[in-house]
C-alpha cells in the first residue's frame, strides 16, 4: 500500500466549502473505482451526510486506498475545465496542490499527471501504482546479442564492467523520459512507461539506446568485440505487480519480449504496428515502411550508414560548441 506523508486538512476544507455532498461522492468515484461513501462512512443510505463528515472520510479513504494523487489530479481538472457545463470556484485548491509537491512530487501541465520527483526518489511503481491495478502501459524489452559467446570470449570482470556500461545507458534513457527499469536480467532488460506521451517516450528511449551504444562500443566498450543488442516496444494493458514474474507473463511483456526475438535483428529497434499507428509521422519517417513476421505487423529502426553520419556530424556540431 502506498503511503503519501500528507496532510488531509487542505483537501478536507477544499471540497466542504466548494462542494455539496452530491458532488463529493460523484468526483470520488471518478478517481475511485466502485467508492461508495454510505458504505464507507457508516450512515444508513438515506440519511444526509454532514459536509465535513463527508469530506473527511472521502481524503481519508483516497489516502489509505492510494487513490490520493487520482483524486487531486481530478480535482485540479475541474477547477480548469469544470464538469458537464458548470464550473467551481474552489477554495484552497493551491494548498492541496503545495502538499502533494512537498510530498515529494513535480506536476506535468500538459499531461495534468503527478510523477516522483527524480531528484528525491525512483520506485518501480512511481509511488502511485497499486498491486493489482490495471494500467495501459507502453514497454520497452531490450536483448543482448550473442550474450553467451561475450561471456565465453572474455574475462568476468571486462564482462561486468561493460555490461554496467550498457545498464547506465538503458537505465538513463529510461528514466530520464519518466519511464521504469522493471527488469535487468544477465543478458536483457525491461524498461515501463505510463505518464505523458508514454509510447512516444518509449520509441525515443529505445532509438536513444541505440544510438549511445554506437559510441559506447567506439569509445568506452573493455571487450574484444562489439556489443550488440535487440529492443522492441509495445503498449498496452498490465496489471502492476510487486512481482517480477507476475508482470512478465503479462501479454503486453510477451508480445514486446516476441517482437524482439522474432522481428528485431541486431542494433535495431522494433515496434508494434498498433503502437505505430498512434504515433506522428515525423517519428515514424525514421522507421521502415510495415512488416510481417509470424503474423505480427511491426516496423523498424536500424543503424545504417545515413543515421550513423547524422550521429558523427552531431558529435561534431556539439564539439564545436563546447569550444
Amino acid at each position: 500500500m502506498i503511503r503519501l506523508r500528507i496532510s488531509p486538512r487542505h483537501c478536507r476544507k477544499c471540497l466542504y466549502t466548494t462542494f455539496s455532498v452530491t458532488d463529493m461522492a460523484r468526483f470520488a468515484k471518478m478517481a475511485y473505482p466502485d467508492y461508495d461513501i454510505y458504505e464507507k462512512s457508516g450512515f444508513p443510505k438515506g440519511i444526509p451526510i454532514p459536509p465535513q463528515d463527508a469530506a473527511s472520510r472521502i481524503v481519508d479513504d483516497m489516502l489509505q486506498g492510494g487513490y490520493y494523487l487520482d483524486f487531486v489530479e481530478l480535482l485540479l481538472r475541474i477547477d480548469s475545465q469544470g464538469y458537464m457545463g458548470h464550473r467551481y470556484k474552489m477554495t484552497g485548491l493551491d494548498e492541496v496542490f503545495g502538499g502533494v509537491i512537498e510530498a515529494g512530487f513535480s506536476y506535468d501541465k500538459i499531461t495534468g499527471q503527478f510523477f516522483e520527483d527524480q531528484q528525491k526518489r525512483i520506485t518501480k511503481n512511481w509511488s502511485r501504482l497499486l498491486k493489482g491495478e490495471e494500467r495501459t502501459m507502453a514497454v520497452l524489452r531490450m536483448d543482448i546479442v550473442g550474450n553467451s559467446i561475450l561471456v565465453k570470449e572474455n574475462p568476468k570482470d571486462q564482462i561486468e564492467k561493460a555490461y554496467n556500461g550498457l545498464r547506465k545507458i538503458v537505465t538513463q534513457s529510461i528514466v530520464s523520459r519518466l519511464g521504469r527499469l522493471w527488469s535487468w536480467e544477465g543478458d536483457g532488460a525491461l524498461g515501463a512507461f505510463m505518464l505523458g506521451s508514454y509510447s512516444r517516450m518509449a520509441i525515443l528511449a529505445g532509438i536513444e539506446i541505440l544510438n549511445e551504444m554506437f559510441f559506447y562500443n567506439r569509445l568506452s566498450n573493455p571487450l574484444n568485440s562489439e556489443i550488440k543488442i535487440r529492443l522492441s516496444v509495445h503498449s498496452g494493458t498490465i496489471v502492476y505487480s510487486d512481482n517480477e514474474v507476475d508482470y512478465l507473463k503479462a501479454d503486453t511483456v510477451k508480445k514486446a519480449i516476441a517482437l524482439e526475438s522474432k522481428a528485431a535483428i541486431p542494433n535495431s529497434v522494433v515496434i508494434s504496428e498498433s503502437l505505430a499507428v498512434t504515433q506522428d509521422q515525423a517519428l515514424l519517417n525514421i522507421f521502415s515502411d510495415q512488416k510481417i513476421t509470424s503474423a505480427e505487423k511491426y516496423r523498424f529502426y536500424q543503424l545504417n550508414q545515413i543515421n550513423v553520419n547524422q550521429i558523427n556530424n552531431r558529435s561534431k556540431v556539439n564539439k564545436s560548441r563546447k569550444s
